[in-house]
């Protein structure tokens, strides 16, 4: 059975749909869902679906081990962000090489790096006038939306769109494609 960890520091939509995706799976289990946000709603969505949840701050996940030491202890195959805005301390992703992929609501390397994340984002594609966006799968390096380009899906952007309607077409592509991809790259 391959093991999965979500970090996701929000409403958790993402998450509880890859939850649901490989609920009755044979190979693939959520084992864990971890939040930086104390009241993120991910908290109870994960609980609502019987999947262990944690929150912690940022002295456990970039000055302790604390979080390094529960993704020891869950031996996971692959950690998925969804919706996570911290970045990754080095010492996690050198445990976890090739193990840890965010989804990024842009056709990156466009609408990437350091405060470009949710609604920021779409507002940012609309207002460059924009005729196609999308969402990209990569893998997480030590910079923000950096790591290899796993996979992407493309949407089209029209000139009355505005950003809540980007942002809606951007969430069908991630609850289309987000769970999928994670499949393949744990059947590998």
């Amino acid at each position: 059975m391959k093991r999965v960890v979500i970090f996701a520091s929000g409403s958790g939509t993402n998450a509880e749909n890859l939850i649901k995706f490989f609920h009755n799976s044979d190979n693939v289990s959520v084992i864990q869902v971890l939040t930086n946000n104390p009241r993120a709603k991910v908290l109870d969505r994960a609980k609502n679906l019987k999947v262990s949840a944690l929150s912690f701050n940022r002295v456990a996940f970039t000055e302790t081990d604390d979080v390094l030491n529960i993704l020891k202890n869950n031996n996971p195959d692959l950690i998925v962000l969804a919706g996570f805005l911290w970045k990754f301390p080095e010492r996690i992703l050198n445990e976890f090489p090739d193990k840890v992929i965010n989804v990024h609501p842009a056709l990156l390397p466009k609408y990437g790096g350091k405060g470009m994340y949710g609604m920021h984002v779409h507002e940012a594609v609309v207002a460059n006038n924009e005729r196609e966006t999308g969402i990209t799968i990569h893998y997480v390096n030590e910079n923000y939306d950096e790591g290899a380009i796993i996979f992407q899906a493309k949407c089209e952007v029209s000139s009355n769109d505005s950003a809540d309607d980007v942002a809606a077409k951007i969430h069908k592509l991630e609850m289309e494609h987000f769970p999928k991809v994670v499949e393949k790259l744990l059947n590998k």
